[in-house]
């Protein structure tokens, strides 16, 4: 078959209650969790109406690239696959080969470059690969400094500063998924091409912005922060009242760390402390972003003909 195959990564969510533990053990890489660690996280998805969206939304976002990507000329359809749970990326390689495609683009759906969080999906890629000699891959390390995905962080900060009565007067908090501090070490690009987003799509609110962290690990390891909740306790109380803007930047589609971090235990902490805090919605499938993915993709494919 004549074409370029894609592949949009993400990390996987389980399907129901019941595939809290396999999923968790799937993520330890075989280790089954205790039963506390079950039960706690069966707890957030319970909380967030026991599933996440995350699934859905990434083929909704395969679906609205493949339809662009056509129309644009190009010979092509767009694959889905998770890290961690169905379809597992090792599943939906073979699917791609047995469909007749010879080239692919691998876009993990994270903009932010870490050896920690998608050096596993390359590796994933790769594993998968071995099998095929007959499939020839680019993978997409980062595209974090693409103008279209600041564009389209611009666009939902802009929307969600709408609900608050002094808009200008609001904090804005970019956050993003924290990893081991560990990484610091060997000058993983991470902290630094998040640094470099926050301050480009800043440039284009013409807005100061602060940046914390969310969603860290319980490994018994330090990890990069502040964390968001930190963040927030420790906000001055001029800076309370008028209010607080979170502008998950490193997130690209709703799920548990969106739904639960920010919207159940960041929020519940703000009303608790008097603090108005409203997040931005998730880029989903917003057309600005869905042009970006777009482009990065086109981009990657023409560089292998």
């Amino acid at each position: 078959m004549a074409g370029t195959a894609v592949l949009l990564m993400a990390y996987g969510t389980p399907d129901s209650i019941e595939d809290i533990e396999p999923y968790l053990t799937d993520i330890r890489r075989g280790r089954k969790p205790t039963p506390d660690a079950v039960e706690e996280l069966k707890g957030r998805y319970l909380r967030i109406g026991g599933k996440s969206p995350l699934l859905e939304i990434t083929r909704a976002q395969a679906s609205a690239v493949e339809k662009q990507l056509t129309s644009q000329g190009m010979k092509t359809r767009v694959y889905v696959g998770m890290k961690h749970w169905h379809p597992y990326i090792r599943d939906v390689v073979p699917q791609i080969v047995g469909d007749g495609y010879v080239r692919l683009v691998g876009l993990v759906l994270a903009p932010h470059y870490s050896q920690v969080s998608i050096g596993g999906y390359k590796q994933a890629l790769q594993e998968a690969l071995h099998s095929s000699n007959s499939l020839h891959a680019d993978f997409v390390e980062s595209w974090y400094n693409h103008p279209l995905f600041h564009r389209a962080v611009k666009e939902k900060v802009e929307d969600a500063l709408t609900q608050f009565a002094e808009p200008k007067e609001v904090g804005l908090v970019f956050t993003a998924h924290s990893l081991p501090e560990r990484i610091l070490a060997s000058n993983d690009p991470y902290p630094t091409q998040l640094t470099s987003s926050c301050h480009s799509v800043a440039g284009l609110l013409g807005r100061k912005w602060s940046f914390a962290y969310q969603s860290a690990g319980q490994t018994g390891e330090k990890w990069l922060g502040p964390d968001l909740i930190e963040y927030l306790r420790g906000l001055p109380a001029a800076d309370r009242s008028k209010g607080v803007l979170v502008a998950p930047i490193g997130f690209v589609a709703d799920h548990l760390e969106i739904l639960y971090d920010i919207d159940v235990e960041a929020r519940e902490f703000a009303e608790s402390s008097g603090l108005k805090l409203k997040r931005t919605e998730s880029l989903n499938t917003s057309p600005t972003f869905v042009s970006a993915l777009t482009d990065i993709v086109r981009v990657h494919a023409r560089s292998q003909v």
